[in-house]
């Protein structure tokens, strides 16, 4: 079956957008427009954005924002509020590490004390009525780049169905969300794992599901090397530090993208066997953690959904 791929760059990484009709080939382009609004309104490495609105205006009074941006923050303070990881307001951190850009550096931990006295989601004040944003303390900022790309493929699989795509691929780097039936007689999905030790184009095993969202974070691309250490870009917002275990990566597999990237923090915060407990009333959602000693282990809604296709990884349950 023909199918047809226009590749951008938005959101710092390379973008693939899929679809298997030629008729639907200009929603590629219509896609692409969609992620350039999202990524303006909910930035924060730009100056300017709706987001840093709500940033700059800490301390002093309320931001008004628009239904997309409060939709995102409200859905972000929800689940910042479980105390499970994933913490909306640790822009603080994530600005004074900068891991990542080329001013990055280890901070001190006096630095480190003093912002984690900026990073308590209960100082966010919303309103519904008003959809605006409050954040309490002068020097609290908000950092949605664990959400905010799942939140995007989301708005692209909306767009798709209400014009009749009916089949395509969304891959936002890392974050893969399909659309429709596949092309095989089952209409499931096979895609590959991406091994976090290789090339981007290299699987650490197979899933074969429905028009789910698979989305991958690992330790393997955003880091500082400094005094013989290694230093991640997933920040514990418990400690103020990386987040210290022995996993490499963990991919999520969900019906939405936004609840994919929501479930990669809570897995690396929160490694398998207390992931396995939060996940007792989410039956459609699966993560898959890679350690760096080479074993994979599977949640239980993963069971039959995943095999090891690198035989240099072993499956240990």
């Amino acid at each position: 079956m023909p199918k047809f791929t226009n590749t951008y760059h938005a959101l710092g990484t390379k973008i693939n957008l899929t679809v298997y009709s030629e008729i639907d080939w200009p929603y590629l382009d219509e896609a692409y427009h969609l992620i350039q609004h999202y990524e303006d309104v909910l930035t924060v490495n730009r100056s300017k954005s709706e987001l840093m609105s709500i940033n700059h205006a800490s301390g002093k009074h309320a931001v008004k924002v628009s239904s997309i941006s409060y939709q995102i923050v409200k859905k972000a303070v929800e689940v910042s509020l479980e105390n499970d990881g994933f913490n909306a307001a640790i822009g603080p951190l994530v600005k004074l590490w900068h891991i990542g850009f080329s001013n990055a550096h280890v901070p001190t931990d006096e630095q480190v004390q003093e912002r984690m006295k900026l990073i308590d989601p209960k100082q966010i004040v919303l309103n519904d009525d008003e959809k605006s944003v409050y954040l309490l303390k002068k020097g609290m900022e908000l950092d949605l780049g664990g959400i905010a790309k799942g939140y995007i493929a989301d708005a692209i699989k909306d767009l798709w169905h209400s014009n009749h795509v009916e089949r395509g691929i969304i891959d936002l780097g890392g974050n893969i969300l399909l659309v429709g039936d596949s092309q095989h007689s089952d209409k499931l999905w096979n895609v590959g794992v991406q091994s976090p030790f290789d090339h981007r184009s290299e699987s650490l095993g197979m899933l074969h599901i429905p028009d789910f969202s698979i989305v991958t974070s690992g330790i393997y691309e955003r880091f500082l090397k400094s005094g013989g250490h290694n230093y991640h870009h997933i920040l514990d917002p418990k400690t103020g530090y990386p987040v210290q275990n022995d996993l490499v990566g963990v991919t999520v597999v969900s019906p939405m993208s936004i609840t994919g990237e929501i479930w990669s923090s809570l897995g690396f915060y929160n490694d398998y066997d207390k992931t396995e407990d939060l996940l007792a009333d989410e039956q459609d959602v699966g993560l898959i953690f890679v350690y760096k000693d080479r074993e994979v282990r599977v949640t239980k809604n993963l069971k039959g959904k995943f095999k090891i296709t690198d035989d240099s990884f072993k499956l240990i349950n």
